[in-house]
């Protein structure tokens, strides 16, 4: 009986890391073919506003499925070529991207005449949503900012990028820096009250460590909100049908 112990755990770690393994290559994948629209928007007919933002050397595809699952549910979604690398990768500057993301906002909801909005953000993509949220009076457009693996907290990985080829060209590298001037200046003063925050995380996670994606809800109104999804990789949180569940969930309760 002792003998069979070990052997479950192999098999159980080896079902884990080719789990891990599939939906980190499916992601990949989808980030390989770039920013082309798969679908057009037709903000004539928009009831339920949802704008993707899209993490640090990510596209917009890389939110493929995640994408298809929310217009299949009534979702109105749309996302934003953010640049970067080609044109391509998203790599710039945070607080610019957030400017850029207003703009695009304003624009939107002048012409279309839409609602309140909601965001998610994977990765450096809530990064850019909480600025624009916080920074950029972006609480009178936004009733939701959902992220999804976000270094809220800065994230360690970046101390490497910051110190290789990467953060010779990429400023948003040294902005995700644990206590970067960027990150310090972001989690001063109250998060706007009207808008309903909440941050998925998963202690699996090892490109966002879990402690970095914690939100402090010291002092609140009661509008923000960590949720941990267990098991899941920083690739899973738009691929995995149970993060979607959970991020439909948390959608639709803003909707209240």
């Amino acid at each position: 009986m002792r003998g069979e112990m070990p052997w479950k755990w192999l098999k159980r770690s080896a079902r884990r890391v080719h789990r891990d393994l599939t939906s980190t290559t499916s992601f990949v994948r989808m980030t390989l073919e770039g920013n082309k629209v798969e679908r057009i928007t037709d903000f004539t007919r928009c009831d339920h506003p949802v704008l993707l933002l899209y993490g640090f050397g990510a596209t917009r595809r890389s939110f493929s499925i995640l994408e298809r699952r929310l217009r299949k549910d009534g979702f109105c979604v749309f996302s934003i070529n953010l640049g970067g690398i080609l044109d391509t990768f998203n790599t710039r500057c945070i607080e610019d991207l957030a400017e850029f993301v207003k703009n695009k906002i304003e624009r939107l909801c002048a012409r279309y005449n839409l609602g309140k909005i909601s965001i998610i953000g994977h990765s450096k993509g809530g990064l850019i949503g909480r600025y624009y949220v916080k920074r950029l009076k972006g609480h009178k457009r936004v009733k939701n900012l959902i992220t999804l693996g976000t270094p809220h907290n800065g994230n360690p990985w970046a101390l490497l990028g910051a110190f290789s080829p990467l953060g010779l060209f990429s400023r948003s590298v040294w902005q995700m820096v644990p206590m970067s001037p960027f990150i310090r200046r972001l989690k001063q003063g109250p998060f706007p009250k009207e808008v309903r925050f909440v941050s998925i995380y998963s202690k699996n996670d090892k490109v966002c460590f879990y402690t970095s994606a914690i939100l402090d809800t010291n002092n609140s109104e009661g509008n923000i909100k960590n949720i941990e999804l267990p098991g899941l990789n920083h690739a899973d949180y738009v691929i995995r049908k149970s993060a979607y569940e959970v991020i439909r969930r948390e959608l639709l309760a803003g909707d209240t």
